[in-house]
């Protein structure tokens, strides 16, 4: 069986990939390195977001921290896990498949690339309303779960949507 590396809608869906990967590094540098977070480690934004600095050693909320070493394992398996959405993103021939998986593939890279330069991914944007605080996260976050919708909503369709 042949996988081949590109197809109709990979310039297209490498385009998704691109954007959501330079915005995700660029507003993490722009945080990491522009913002005084002070003693607190919290900036208020608006009354329903803060910026926080936390570095998120695990998968989402945290889970499977690894140690100081561990790095690599989680950094690897999004590595691997973009290499997986490129083959598919190759025979894709829809262009809201494609935009999802390039969505998927640039927020993947964008957590990697956290894990690879810091050992853990900094995460920054904190949502709450009315006493309920959402999970920490980043726009590499925003990416892949805004790829899982576009994929799902395109599964509902039946793969109809263009």
């Amino acid at each position: 069986m042949r996988f081949p590396l590109t197809g109709p809608m990979t310039l297209y869906g490498a385009g998704f990939a691109l954007a959501a990967l330079v915005v995700d590094q660029a507003s993490k540098l722009a945080v990491l390195h522009g913002v005084d977070f002070g003693d607190s480690g919290i900036i208020t934004i608006a009354p329903f977001l803060d910026f926080v600095r936390a570095w998120n050693t695990g998968i989402s909320y945290g889970l499977f921290a690894q140690g100081a070493h561990g790095w690599w394992l989680l950094g690897g398996l999004k590595v691997v896990a973009a290499i997986l959405f490129w083959l598919w993103l190759a025979r894709s021939t829809r262009r809201i498949e494609a935009a999802a998986l390039g969505l998927l593939i640039g927020g993947a890279l964008g957590n990697a690339i956290d894990r690879a330069a810091y050992g853990a991914v900094f995460d920054f944007v904190s949502l709450h309303a009315f006493g309920f605080y959402w999970y920490v996260f980043n726009l590499s976050d925003v990416a892949i779960v805004a790829g899982v919708g576009l994929l799902l909503y395109d599964s509902f369709r039946g793969g109809a949507a263009n």
